[in-house]
């Protein structure tokens, strides 16, 4: 059969674009084979695996496979690599590996969502892969390698007391597609601030009028309007007056670098 390559107990179905194990593959291959490799191929089902019930080792890099993956009962499963896949549900596939795979000891999921690096988006950074093997262990205490790392005694007692506490959770996915685009008109019972939007800041009717006042004051009493980002009520020292608003986003301050680049005379 062309693209099937054995030796021994290892069976190789490299690169063949199938979307599903041949069924010939289990037929011929499945009595003895304990090494699998399918990767780069097109799977998105892992039908047919169950013929393979005496694998240790399955390769299923560079496929197809998202959160409907299941696999079959392998008990003798100790290595299993899934990287460059299409998983992002991270605790529905630890819990079920812990359910089909007793004996696993190897485990990489390089390149999927559901693995937090610099491999899958650049927002992430090195706190938030140890966050994610320390859940990885949580899960699955057995290991001994993830991804491309040892496990380390470390890690491993940290898992026991913090692994449970290291979950992230999915917020709802945006529809991007339907979502209608933020508007730049104000809601009922709001006006922007200061005659227009200031990074999405909405405040009430009476608070605008407020600003305005002031603003004109301002504008009257100095000649010259320096630039400031700060808002128009908060540019004199002597003039302070709170404002309550809405605000469309919410800042983390994730890599920020604070108030660096305030001045002291507009604090």
């Amino acid at each position: 059969m062309a693209g099937l390559v054995v030796s021994g107990t290892q069976v190789s179905y490299i690169g063949q674009d199938c979307r599903e194990i041949p069924e010939h593959l289990g037929r011929d291959c499945g009595h003895f084979a304990k090494r699998l490799d399918l990767s780069f191929n097109l799977l998105r089902s892992l039908e047919g695996l169950s013929a393979f019930r005496s694998l240790e080792e399955l390769i299923l890099d560079n496929n197809q496979l998202g959160d409907d993956l299941v696999l079959p009962g392998l008990p003798s499963l100790h290595t299993l690599t899934l990287n460059k896949n299409r998983i992002s549900d991270l605790e529905y596939l630890l819990d079920h590996l812990a359910e089909v795979t007793p004996a696993l000891e190897y485990l990489s999921l390089l390149g999927n969502v559901a693995c937090p690096n610099e491999l899958v988006s650049l927002e992430k950074d090195e706190e938030d892969y140890k966050r994610y093997r320390c859940f990885v262990l949580y899960k699955l205490p057995n290991l001994k390698f993830l991804d491309a790392r040892k496990v380390t005694r470390q890690e491993r007692e940290e898992a026991l007391v913090r692994g449970a506490f290291m979950k992230v959770v999915k917020p709802k996915a945006l529809q991007k597609s339907t979502a209608p685009r933020a508007s730049t008109k104000p809601t009922l019972g709001e006006e922007p601030f200061a005659g227009g939007l200031c990074q999405g800041l909405l405040v009430p009717l009476e608070a605008q009028k407020i600003a305005n006042r002031v603003s004109s004051e301002d504008t009257a009493s100095s000649p010259e309007c320096h630039y400031t980002p700060l808002p128009s009520a908060s540019r004199e020292l002597t003039s302070h007056r709170g404002v309550l608003g809405k605000c469309r986003y919410v800042y983390y301050g994730k890599n920020s670098e604070g108030n660096r680049f305030i001045r002291d005379d507009q604090l």
